[in-house]
């Protein structure tokens, strides 16, 4: 049995989807806040069950039977996040999981310039003191990211955004392909994974090029200062932690967190991950 959090997600959800390619349904469960959101799943053979993070008790019933548990992590940030992750690790360690993977990320680390980063390493830390095998995946930075700060750039061609450098964009297809392939063990890694990265590192520069190529536009990168660029946040109704948690991706790029480009992901979802360039094309044609 292969229980999957987080199951009605942006990336949960690829993630069970390409799981059914590769094992029965009776072999899948998911973890969810809302099961009604899952019914397509549960009439299709998948074991749903109720779990919430914020009440363990829930989570150990989620769980149970579980030969291998997918942690995907939380939308939360800081303590409330580990908090969260803390809960799903006890309630897996007492519904008797044989094996627990986290949808960890590219660059973390404790001493990193992004926030989620270092609530990545502190619920790595969690895991390894289970006992328990356990795997982190390291997942690229995902190229949603990218486009959502793209949006109005979109419109107005000129992407005005903090300094930055380069990172390796992701695609959450690529990423559930890959984890599915590991989750059905067709491959096996113990803690942390190599980067599971896009085919390469881009800054916004590039990334204005990569626009004026695709649209035929031209598209300029403006600089914005960091506190100009926080206050236009705040601006539109973000409160004050959101606007400083945006900023600390691009102090962790500008930093190098992101840069690293390896050639794992290929080798797990057997072709190369989507360029940026394709992502890009996907979703403004949409």
């Amino acid at each position: 049995m292969i229980i999957v959090t987080g199951a009605t997600g942006k990336l949960g959800r690829r993630i069970v989807e390409r799981l059914l390619e590769r094992v029965p349904a009776d072999r899948v469960g998911v973890s969810v806040r809302d099961p009604r959101k899952a019914q397509d799943l549960a009439d299709r053979g998948v074991r749903v069950r109720q779990g919430s993070f914020d009440d363990p008790a829930s989570l150990v019933h989620a769980f149970e039977g579980a030969e291998q548990l997918l942690l995907v992590s939380l939308d939360r940030t800081g303590q409330e996040c580990v908090s969260g992750h803390r809960a799903a690790i006890d309630a897996a360690v007492k519904a008797g999981v044989g094996r627990i993977l986290y949808t960890s990320q590219m660059g973390a680390a404790h001493d990193s310039r992004f926030q989620a980063c270092r609530d990545h390493a502190q619920t790595e830390d969690l895991l390894r003191a289970t006992g328990l095998p356990w795997t982190a995946l390291r997942n690229g930075f995902y190229a949603s990211s990218a486009l959502q700060f793209l949006e109005s750039a979109r419109h107005t061609g000129d992407i005005a955004l903090p300094a930055d450098g380069p990172v390796a964009w992701t695609g959450h297809d690529d990423l559930a392909e890959a984890t599915a392939a590991i989750l059905a063990e067709e491959h096996r890694f113990e803690g942390p994974t190599p980067p599971l990265t896009g085919p390469a590192a881009l800054d916004f520069d590039t990334v204005a090029e990569i626009a004026s190529q695709t649209t035929g536009r031209p598209f300029t990168r403006t600089v914005v200062p960091d506190d100009a660029f926080r206050e236009q946040v705040l601006a539109h109704g973000a409160p004050a932690p959101i606007g400083d948690l945006m900023l600390s991706i691009f102090a962790a790029a500008q930093n190098g967190e992101f840069t690293a480009v390896d050639s794992t992901l290929a080798e797990l979802i057997g072709r190369e991950p989507a360029t940026f360039r394709t992502q890009l094309e996907h979703a403004w044609a949409e």
